[in-house]
């Protein structure tokens, strides 16, 4: 076990080396949507690459999912064959959000010989995630186009 300290420590040596061996911009939260994010995550069990829409109001969150829904042929025969899409995700914290993720098991933040393994698995995943977001962003943006 590694103490608060050692942990947050750990956690930014990961994050300091990602962006020195892959060292470009992002969309993350800048996607223009609001509460429409791209997130990394990493834990002591696996990776994850995440498209978190996590609009308060739910009738716009519903259609945002579903616009990604009515994509997810071409996201999953195209871009990220190992993508899930889950309309009603529920967070720790009891809140529900609509998710689409990748994931990588049997790595961990703590083990620095995954390391190299999680960096190429995030930036190969969200480089296609971002692709097919800018492929089809007007789509997803324009809520006047229903699903």
């Amino acid at each position: 076990m590694y103490s608060k300290e050692e942990s947050l420590a750990i956690k930014k040596e990961f994050w300091v080396q990602f962006a020195k061996e892959y060292p470009r911009k992002w969309i993350l939260y800048d996607t223009k949507i609001k509460d429409f994010t791209f997130k990394f995550y990493v834990d002591n069990k696996k990776a994850q690459v995440l498209l978190d829409i996590e609009l308060k109001e739910e009738e716009k969150r519903k259609i945002y999912f579903e616009k990604i829904e009515s994509l997810k042929t071409i996201l999953i025969e195209e871009y990220l064959p190992e993508a899930i899409l889950e309309r009603n995700y529920y967070l720790e914290s009891g809140k529900v959000i609509s998710r689409v993720w990748i994931e990588k098991t049997n790595v961990s933040l703590n083990k620095k010989n995954n390391w190299e393994e999680i960096f190429l698995f995030f930036y190969e995943t969200m480089s296609k995630f971002e692709e097919f977001f800018f492929e089809y962003e007007d789509y997803i943006k324009d809520l006047k186009i229903n699903t």
